[in-house]
């Protein structure tokens, strides 16, 4: 008796794949570890595709899925919701995102190569002479200064050791907390300003030609070697101009305070002298100007009696313009 042929196995091809994996939302919650409500929260921010409307049915599939994952292990590294986003649309639109991560890493890495540090509200009250003061604490709270653990109430992230200390230094020599975090809004507002200038120089001349259209991943990889060489520059020019800056304005200042109180028998105000140079005759509305005598003196000694007069004509016009251009500025 013959034996019975076997059945012909398809060919892989002929195979049938099979059935596209179907989630409720619950389930694709379970599966993710998201919740119900952020899977929506991503809906709405496009960062998740729509499901499938089966009658009164909302169905995901895998690519749902697979795209919770992507979001989770991005979100692990630090990165944010809104550069997820960005991220995942360069995905969509087929290009690598091995360039353009690189590029988000390098942007959004510390600019700095201080370390945060950690400190009880103990040690907090010994750095400012041992009195507690929560009014100061919640204003250091609200400016970042200090961030709160709540896994530990007693104990406080400190993200600048360094801006910390200089607090505490201030404090030391007398000036109360909350002018210290007073100061700190002025002075972050005006650095913000700064920082936005540079960003802005620096992408009109640099980095436009990699912004104005999606960025392949060789050009996002050479953007964010760029950023690298680039990134201590904003720092060494503030740096060195804050140091001219505080040079030439602490002198000014030491000369105009300790000329007064050290001459005290010098008249109250005395003209800036003429300069000896051969010119042209005062503009006929050219006002004669009574200065102190301490200041005209220091002007001497910085610059010569020969170009004093000028000097301050100079030193005013400057100030004019600079307080016309910070007018300009605060109306932006």
């Amino acid at each position: 008796m013959e034996r019975p042929e076997p059945p012909e196995r398809p060919e892989p091809s002929e195979r049938p794949e099979p059935p596209a994996a179907e989630y409720r939302i619950e389930d694709l919650a379970r599966h993710s570890g998201a919740t119900v409500r952020t899977i929506r929260g991503y809906q709405d921010r496009g960062l998740l595709p729509r499901p499938e409307r089966r009658g009164r049915a909302n169905v995901y599939r895998d690519t749902h899925l697979a795209r919770l994952r992507q979001i989770a292990g991005l979100l692990d590294r630090g990165y944010t919701l809104a550069s997820i986003k960005e991220l995942l649309e360069a995905w969509d639109a087929g290009r690598g995102l091995g360039g353009v991560l690189g590029l988000v890493a390098e942007v959004e890495r510390p600019w700095s190569d201080e370390e945060a540090g950690r400190m009880t509200r103990a040690e907090l009250n010994e750095k400012f002479g041992g009195t507690r003061d929560d009014a100061a604490v919640e204003d250091a709270v609200e400016l970042g200064v200090l961030v709160r653990l709540p896994q530990t109430p007693d104990e406080f992230l400190v993200p600048s050791p360094q801006e910390l200390a200089v607090a505490a230094e201030l404090h030391a020599a007398g000036v109360p907390l909350l002018a210290i975090s007073g100061h700190l809004r002025e002075l972050r507002a005006q650095v913000e300003h700064i920082a936005g200038r540079f960003l802005d120089f620096t992408t009109e001349y640099v980095f436009q030609q990699y912004l104005d259209h999606p960025p392949t991943d060789a050009e996002a990889t050479e953007a964010a070697s760029l950023v690298r060489r680039l990134r201590p520059l904003a720092q060494q020019t503030v740096d060195a101009e804050l140091a001219r800056a505080m040079r030439s304005l602490a002198t000014r200042y030491l000369r105009h305070h300790l000329g007064e109180a050290a001459i005290p028998a010098a008249p109250d105000s005395a003209p800036a002298p003429p300069s000896p140079a051969p010119g042209p005759d005062p503009a006929p509305d050219a006002e004669p100007v009574r200065l102190p005598a301490a200041t005209v003196r220091a002007v001497r000694e910085l610059v010569g009696a020969e170009h004093t007069a000028a000097f301050i004509a100079a030193a005013a016009e400057r100030e004019v313009r600079a307080r016309t251009m910070d007018a300009l500025a605060a109306r932006r």
